[in-house]
C-alpha cells in the first residue's frame, strides 16, 4: 500500500502486487506535488465531455468563425469519439489514440484535416492539465500526418481578362480581385467611403464574412489595416460604379444590392463565367494568388508584396509565394556563370588547366 499527500492536505492511498510497483507509483506521485505538477487522481475520473465548454468559453479573443469550427471539431470528432472516456483512463491511451489518427487518413481524410481535429483534442487535454485534472497531455507524443501543400494556380493576365470578359456585368469584381489582391471578406465589406479615386487607394477597414449562415461584420485585424494602391485603369471604372452612393454603402453587391456572399456569388455568375472562359474549378480566392504572381511579375518586392496583402510580416508572404520568386535563383545562376568565368581566366594565367580538369597543374 503506497500513500502520499498532495499539495492540499488530502491523502491518497492506492495498492499494488509488489513494492517495487507502489515506490515507482508514489515517487512519480510525489515529485508532482513538489514541481506543482500533480493533478488529484480524484479530478481525472471526469470525463472528457466535461472539458470541451470550460475550453470554449476560456478563449473570449476568437473570432466568430474560429469559435464555429472547433465547435464543429469537438462536435463531429472529438465527443462521439472520446467524450465518455475519464480523463485519467485517456492519459494511457496512446495506441488508441494514435489509431484514431491514423484510422482518419486512412479513411481519406487528408493530413491537414486530421491534424485540425487532433489540436482540439490536443488543446482540450492541455486545459485539463492547466486546470489539474491531469498531469500530462497524451496527445504531445503522438505521429502526426504530414500536411500536404495544395499547389496554387495562377492566372496569366490573358486569363484575367478573358474571365472578366465572361463576368459580363460583374467585370469590375474580377479586376479588382485579380489585380489588388483582396480577400473576398475585404471586396465585401468594401464602402464607398474607402475609394480614393484621386490616390487610386482602397483602405482595407472593414470585412464581412458568412459565419453558419450568419454575416459578420468587423474590423480586420491590425496588420490587415492597410491601403491597396489600384491600376490606373480602374479609375473611372471605380468613379461610375460608386457614384450616387452614400459613403457608407457597400461598392460591390448582388444583382439584387444585397451583402455579397461568395457561395451565392459562385452560384449566380462566378463558376458560370469560369467554366465558359475554360477556367472551370478557379475560386475568388484564387484571384488574390493571382494578384501576387501578376505583381512579382512587374518586379514587385516581398515588401510591397507584403503591403498589398495584408500578411503580418514578409516572411509569411514569402512562405505563401516562395515559388513566385523563383527567377531570382536564374538570376543567380547567371551571375555564378559569369563569375566562373572570370574565375577560369585567372586560373589560365596563373598556369592551371582549362576545362574539366582545371584543377589539375600543368607539369613544370
Amino acid at each position: 500500500m503506497a500513500r502520499y499527500v498532495d499539495g492540499a492536505g488530502k491523502e491518497h492511498a492506492r495498492s499494488f502486487a509488489r513494492k517495487t510497483d507502489a515506490q515507482t507509483w508514489l515517487d512519480g506521485q510525489t515529485s508532482a506535488v513538489v514541481v506543482g505538477l500533480h493533478a488529484p487522481p480524484s479530478a481525472g475520473r471526469v470525463t472528457v465531455d466535461v472539458v470541451p465548454q470550460a475550453w470554449l468559453a476560456g478563449h473570449p479573443s476568437w473570432e466568430r468563425g474560429t469559435r464555429s469550427r472547433y465547435e464543429s471539431i469537438v462536435k463531429r470528432h472529438i465527443l462521439p469519439k472520446w467524450g465518455s472516456v475519464r480523463l485519467a483512463d485517456l492519459v494511457d491511451m496512446h495506441d488508441e489514440l494514435q489509431a484514431w489518427v491514423t484510422a482518419q487518413v486512412a479513411a481519406g481524410a487528408a493530413g491537414g484535416t486530421v491534424r485540425k481535429n487532433l489540436g482540439v483534442l490536443s488543446q482540450i487535454c492541455d486545459h485539463a492539465v492547466k486546470t489539474r485534472k491531469i498531469a500530462v497531455n497524451p496527445c504531445r507524443t503522438l505521429d502526426r500526418p504530414k500536411q500536404r501543400l495544395a499547389k496554387r494556380r495562377y492566372l496569366s493576365g490573358v486569363e484575367v481578362e478573358r474571365l472578366a470578359e465572361c463576368a459580363g456585368s460583374n467585370w469590375l469584381t474580377v479586376m479588382v480581385l485579380a489585380y489588388c489582391g483582396l480577400r473576398f471578406a475585404e471586396l465585401a465589406g468594401m464602402q464607398a467611403s474607402a475609394i480614393n479615386l484621386g490616390r487610386k487607394r482602397i483602405q482595407v477597414e472593414r470585412t464581412i464574412t458568412e459565419v453558419d449562415g450568419h454575416l459578420v461584420i468587423k474590423a480586420p485585424k491590425d496588420h490587415q489595416r492597410r491601403s491597396v494602391a489600384f491600376p490606373a485603369f480602374l479609375v473611372e471604372p471605380m468613379k461610375e460604379r460608386v457614384a450616387g452612393r452614400s459613403d457608407d454603402a457597400e461598392v460591390f453587391t448582388s444583382s439584387q444590392g444585397a451583402i455579397l456572399r461568395v457561395r451565392n456569388m459562385r452560384r449566380d455568375w462566378f463558376d458560370p463565367a469560369a467554366k465558359a472562359a475554360g477556367l472551370a474549378g478557379i475560386t475568388p480566392h484564387e484571384l488574390r494568388h493571382t494578384a501576387a504572381s501578376l505583381a512579382v511579375s512587374q518586379g514587385a518586392s516581398v515588401l510591397a508584396l507584403q503591403r498589398m496583402l495584408g500578411h503580418d510580416k514578409p516572411s509569411t508572404t514569402l512562405d505563401f509565394y516562395a515559388d513566385l520568386f523563383d527567377d531570382d535563383l536564374d538570376d543567380v545562376a547567371t551571375r555564378l556563370d559569369s563569375a566562373r568565368t572570370g574565375f577560369a581566366a585567372d586560373w589560365l594565367r596563373a598556369g592551371g588547366v582549362a576545362g574539366q580538369e582545371g584543377f589539375e597543374k600543368k607539369p613544370a
